[in-house]
């Protein structure tokens, strides 16, 4: 999950792990769920409310562009089975499932990957029960680390799907999934990678300085931040895949002012734990950016990036 996002806690805090309707309706309210029982406390956990506060963004900057390509892919898959089978990587509360599964065609059986027992249990609940053609759609979940996937764990898999991850993984990680997609010649679709371009109107002083301590924080120990779409793209071609990428910004004005704020307390806080003597000054800033945003007068545009890689097909078929 990207810094775009925010995992429980105190709005600038970040975590390492994986994540992310209709963007006029937005999505329905989370349903009470307490935390499982036994739940390990040790897991990095996203707020649910923040992913659900994010899921309209996330549905209206999806590259539909990318659609096309993916369902001409799956229609021609080998074999052909009667179901797409789905592995979403860091599902969180299931917003990809949500999006994509009533866009595509076919019955459908969605395998919802995370590390966190409590979102998948949002996931479950919240998952979509109709393809585009009325074809059922059904969900298991599994629980682990994606970082140790392999072409056995997808075998017999038609579409890899993520979002906001790439971002948060290493260079290792990245190689890993591109070697466990190919090897198993499934397609993915990976959403909503930062790309580290931020843009806000009116322009301030100081938003060149919090974005480049953001950045660096996204870069920090091995995580690749801003360069994980470059990675990827490059680790997919090298395997032989074709891949297309497409951008999918977030583009956020006053109807959207709730969404901005708790992204500026994220982005700004990140930033700040980068470089502690920003302090003062960025909570000055801070003050001033919401106070615009409250007032209506702030937009605010996050650069993203789509990309589609489509791997030869197991058994070599083109």
């Amino acid at each position: 999950m990207s810094m775009s996002t925010t995992p429980t806690g105190s709005p600038g805090s970040t975590a390492t792990g994986a994540a992310d309707t209709d963007p006029a309706s937005g999505p329905a309210p989370l349903p009470a769920i307490p935390a499982p029982a036994g739940a390990d406390p040790e897991v990095p956990r996203y707020a649910p409310q923040w992913l659900q506060l994010r899921e309209p963004a996330d549905a209206a900057a999806r590259a539909h562009d990318l659609l096309d390509p993916l369902r001409i892919r799956l229609a021609n898959r080998p074999g052909r089975p009667r179901d797409l089978v789905v592995h979403d990587l860091g599902c969180g509360t299931g917003s990809m499932g949500r999006w994509l599964a009533p866009r595509l065609d076919g019955a459908q059986h969605w395998v919802l990957h995370d590390r966190d027992p409590y979102l998948l249990h949002f996931a479950t609940v919240g998952a979509p029960r109709a393809a585009a053609d009325g074809s059922r759609v059904t969900v298991t979940t599994q629980r682990g680390d994606i970082g140790r996937l392999t072409p056995d764990a997808l075998a017999g898999a038609s579409l890899v799907t993520a979002s906001a991850l790439l971002d948060v993984l290493t260079p290792d990680e990245i190689d890993t999934l591109a070697e466990a997609c190919v090897g198993a010649g499934c397609p993915a679709l990976l959403t909503l990678s930062v790309v580290g371009r931020v843009e806000l109107t009116p322009a301030d002083p100081m938003d060149a300085e919090i974005g480049e301590a953001f950045n660096t924080h996204q870069r920090r120990g091995d995580l690749l931040g801003p360069d994980a779409i470059n990675a990827a793209c490059e680790a997919f071609g090298r395997l032989g895949a074709t891949v297309r990428v497409n951008p999918s910004a977030w583009r956020l004005g006053a109807q959207e002012s709730e969404l901005a704020a708790e992204w500026l307390r994220g982005w700004v806080g990140a930033a700040v734990e980068q470089r502690p003597e920003l302090a003062e000054r960025a909570d000055t800033y801070l003050q001033r950016r919401l106070a615009a945003c409250a007032a209506g007068e702030l937009r605010v545009v996050v650069h993203h990036m789509d990309l589609l890689a489509l791997p030869r097909p197991a058994g070599g078929a083109s």
